[in-house]
């Protein structure tokens, strides 16, 4: 098996299996058209791109590093930084924030220990404040994994990690 070490956020190192890279690159060839997919199949399958995996793949198509890394920049949907199993997006539109957003956006920080953008230390949350989530009428709205909690208040947010974190245990 073809592995590859990083450090963690922990500051632990972690093994990547770049077998899986490889057989990603196989299905899809080496042409720098493959580059977009491979790259979404690559963080499907790492939940982020670490940096031996854009390497591996730079070397196999070819392309520059810094061009991969151009592409994984651009893009939004691309992570260079490991996610939690559960993504808190907190509304910052128009609506939200005239609502307080900023302020659940910093009991969800505070409650989780992280700031706006990190992933908790046992990857379990990753907290990100984003332009709008359409729900304008619960304001202020804060969606995970893609379930909406509306009308939020510092208890409310608290309650909301309890709630998960309880839910982790019972798994």
């Amino acid at each position: 098996m073809d592995t590859s070490s990083i450090p963690s956020s922990s500051g632990n190192v972690e093994r990547v299996n770049l077998d899986v890279l490889d057989e990603i690159i196989r299905q899809h060839g080496a042409g720098s058209g493959s580059l977009i997919p491979i790259l979404q199949k690559a963080q499907d399958a790492y939940g982020y791109l670490p940096k031996e995996v854009i390497e591996r793949i730079s070397r196999s198509l070819l392309v520059p590093s810094s061009s991969v890394y151009g592409v994984v920049t651009f893009y939004a949907q691309f992570r260079l930084k490991p996610v939690g199993k559960h993504i808190i997006r907190v509304c910052h539109g128009t609506a939200c924030h005239v609502a307080g957003a900023e302020k659940i956006t910093e009991a969800f920080a505070r409650d989780l220990q992280v700031a706006d953008g990190e992933t908790t230390a046992d990857r379990l949350f990753t907290l990100e404040s984003v332009a709008c989530v359409g729900c304008c009428s619960l304001a202020p709205v804060a969606m995970i994994d893609g379930e909406t909690f509306g009308r939020l208040d510092g208890r409310g947010v608290s309650k909301v990690i309890k709630r998960y974190r309880r839910q982790e245990r019972k798994d």
